[in-house]
């Protein structure tokens, strides 16, 4: 009996990313689905790697959050209608919030492994056009007619159909187990870790501040594509202040005291989609492309939200994803020259940095952290942010064109966190 032999474990390049700008739902991208965006974003990827050739990269993965049923084969169709050669294969992934990074951890491993050579990962996500559902009684009277042998039966169960049953099913930004929003449950882990409105919005304008200096120089001209009229990130405010910021009325976390989240330091509803090319050091080699670095750890975390410790909030995986995987790695958090954090909510990033230094680990210089500016700035289309921040990050770790180490956290919905290391040697 023959047995596979253990492959080395070869290190995965990021070689660059694309993505449309980042919109405001029911904006520019209003009538704009998620295979139309992600079609664009992987076009844009195609277009500055030259990746038109016949098998120039071996896999494509992809996911969307939000995903009417014409999208089962979201990364496939995707590929059969951008300039990728249309016999690589694709497949689908999801995992909330954190589904465009785990979709470059999957296309990573298999190159890690030798079985693949090159791949593209990413995500995209709309909020405008978000699917409707048929109203649950409905669907079950019309279950009842195709299942019905005679047409009098058929006609019966037709009948009993009411206008209250017309009323679609219209997806909401909740938990299943609570019923509570993730902006009502990170205004309890707001509470919980007693962060300060103040402390919010003093993170939520220095991502926008920071947003705005990283267009002004230039760094997105290679990562972001123009589409749909819009050349920049639609919810980038370049004039935010903390002043500014501050008379903004709270929306979550109302009904109790001392509201501090408001729509300026949270996330708004966001459509948008984001790619990162992956390959071994030897296809870019042949290539002639330099890594912009390397992916070299990555750990998934969950916590239990709904009966666990009152801390263990919705968001708050990652404060065990992180120090689970720097001690595998033997790593040191003082040891990363960047940190990036996915900004779901100002008030998330704070007790999740708080937790970090509950745990053990030392404080994050915050002229480290997201220095790009993130999510509050650029906005969030679910899917496409992990890819987002990894294309980013690779490319601040290349432009200081010195050894360096950057750290990637993404909180997501299910209470679940997706954390990864990038180097750049």
């Amino acid at each position: 009996m023959s047995t596979l032999e253990p492959a080395a474990v070869r290190r995965v390049a990021v070689i660059g990313g694309s993505r449309v700008p980042f919109a405001r739902s029911d904006g520019p991208y209003a009538t704009a689905s998620n295979q139309e965006m992600l079609t664009a974003a992987l076009d844009g990827l195609v277009d500055r790697y030259g990746l038109e050739r016949p098998g120039s990269v071996d896999e494509f993965v992809a996911g969307a959050v939000l995903k009417h049923s014409r999208d089962f084969n979201l990364a496939r169709e995707t590929v059969l209608g951008s300039r990728l050669d249309a016999r690589t294969p694709a497949y689908d992934i999801q995992q909330a919030c954190g589904t465009g990074l785990q979709a470059v951890v999957a296309a990573a491993n298999k190159i890690a492994l030798g079985q693949t050579e090159a791949a593209v990962a990413g995500g995209s996500d709309t909020a405008s056009d978000a699917p409707l559902g048929v109203n649950d009684d409905l669907r079950k009277l019309l279950l009842e007619a195709r299942r019905a042998t005679s047409l009098g039966a058929r006609l019966k169960a037709l009948a009993k159909v009411r206008p209250g049953h017309l009323v679609p099913d219209v997806p909401r930004n909740a938990e299943p187990r609570t019923g509570l929003s993730m902006g009502e449950h990170a205004a309890v882990t707001a509470r919980t870790w007693g962060v300060t409105r103040e402390a919010q919005d003093e993170l939520a304008a220095t991502s926008h501040q920071r947003l705005a200096a990283a267009y002004e120089r230039g760094f997105f001209q290679d990562l972001v594509v123009p589409f749909r009229g819009l050349a920049r990130d639609q919810n980038l405010r370049p004039g935010s202040t903390v002043e500014k910021l501050a008379t903004l009325k709270p929306v979550f976390g109302v009904d109790g005291p001392e509201p501090t989240m408001t729509a300026g330091n949270s996330t708004p509803l966001t459509d948008g989609a984001a790619v990162v090319l992956l390959a071994s050091e030897e296809w870019a080699e042949e290539r002639g492309l330099e890594p912009l670095a390397y992916l070299t750890a990555y750990e998934t975390a969950a916590v239990d939200f709904v009966h666990g410790d009152v801390a263990d909030g919705l968001l708050m995986a990652p404060a065990y994803a992180v120090p689970r995987m720097l001690e595998r790695a033997g790593l040191g958090l003082d040891g990363f020259d960047l940190v990036e954090v996915h900004e779901a909510f100002a008030s998330q990033v704070l007790a999740t940095l708080a937790a970090w230094e509950k745990r053990g680990l030392p404080p994050v210089d915050r002229a480290r952290l997201n220095v790009a500016g993130s999510s509050l700035a650029t906005g969030h289309p679910f899917a496409a942010t992990g890819a987002r921040i990894v294309a980013t990050l690779a490319k601040l770790l290349a432009e200081r064109d010195a050894p360096g180490r950057g750290l990637i956290s993404v909180c997501a919905a299910g209470g679940q966190g997706v954390t990864a290391v990038l180097e750049r040697p």
